[in-house]
């Protein structure tokens, strides 16, 4: 099952470096390049989504539920491959729901970050789950320059927690605002 697994992750790899690509695409270029990027990103998107769907649940196939728990390595290699899959629903929701103005004024900057972050924290998911099978890369040592170490647990502050609850009840709020404004 691990080989498919491998094999399966590389669809929503594939999916989200080009959906990171035409955001790239068409937020800065104009022309036929960045019309087709805007307009294909949806369906890209959404695609991608059932990939890392398939590719996640392959992964739970692949070890036990007790060596996810305890083994650190795992747990970070579960965490960050469902971090990357919140990341690009979150893309997904956005493109979906404002259509042709996605990539209008701020928006656009809201898809860059987002999809940059989520490439990022894919490669991480990679990175972490190459050293599950014994093959590791350089991107570990750039890991570890920002204080990260593959083989300890991620975690998240109390403060953090709560600093993210209350950004996301902020941009909710706004985003209810500006939605009355709109119509």
């Amino acid at each position: 099952m691990s080989g498919i697994h491998h094999m399966l992750v590389h669809f929503p790899l594939g999916f989200w470096a080009l959906a990171t690509l035409m955001i790239l695409v068409g937020g800065f270029l104009n022309g036929r390049f960045a019309d087709i990027s805007r307009a294909g990103l949806l369906p890209i998107l959404v695609l991608s989504l059932l990939a890392a769907c398939v590719a996640i649940a392959s992964g739970f196939l692949v070890w036990t539920l007790d060596a996810v728990i305890y083994s650190p390595l795992a747990r970070n290699h579960v965490l960050t491959a469902l971090w990357s899959l919140g990341i690009f629903s979150m893309l997904t929701v956005l493109v979906w729901r404002t259509g042709s103005r996605a990539f209008d004024g701020a928006r656009k900057w809201v898809l860059v970050v987002l999809a940059l972050t989520g490439m990022s924290i894919f490669a991480t998911t990679g990175t972490i789950g190459g050293h599950l099978v014994g093959a590791t890369t350089q991107f570990s040592d750039l890991l570890k320059l920002f204080g990260w170490d593959v083989y300890n647990t991620f975690y998240v502050p109390s403060w953090v927690v709560a600093a993210l609850v209350v950004i996301g009840l902020v941009c909710a709020v706004a985003g209810i605002r500006s939605q009355g404004t709109n119509r």
